[in-house]
């Protein structure tokens, strides 16, 4: 997994996933795997595979922290969306667009998310094409 429930509280106090879900934490796994599966769907030109097999445990911490925060941002909005006791929606609804957001550049080829690149023989032929603004003419 490549975020732990313990990391979350990054993004919510202990309280708040207590009032939440009270001592079960299952939705706050499968809030942070659906944030995980969202994350990918937008990363499919780098090799998210490596980037998501590594473990949080391990020393020093590798993994990409622009990462790691959108993730948690994206799963904190998926979480609360049980139940928002003591958290603000707005604050999580803009932190979420902002993570949506940029994984979007990333998908786009604006923003370099410093991911390890595709081996070349896994390349599925992504390409990406874009044009000009519409330019309008007035005489």
């Amino acid at each position: 997994m490549y975020i732990t429930v313990k990391e979350i509280s990054s993004h919510l106090y202990g309280e708040q996933v207590a009032a939440i879900s009270g001592d079960n934490t299952t939705d706050l796994l499968e809030a942070i795997n659906a944030a995980t599966m969202e994350a990918r769907g937008y990363l499919t030109a780098w090799d998210i595979d490596a980037e998501l097999s590594k473990n949080p445990d391990a020393s020093p911490d590798t993994r990409n922290p622009l990462l790691l925060i959108y993730i948690k941002d994206i799963a904190v909005w998926h979480y609360i969306n049980k139940c928002n006791v003591d958290t603000s929606l707005e604050l999580r609804r803009d932190r979420y667009g902002r993570a949506v957001d940029w994984l979007k550049e990333v998908q786009r080829g604006a923003v370099n998310p410093g991911l390890p690149a595709l081996p070349k023989e896994n390349k599925t032929g992504v390409i990406i094409a874009s044009s000009n603004p519409k330019r309008n003419n007035h005489f």
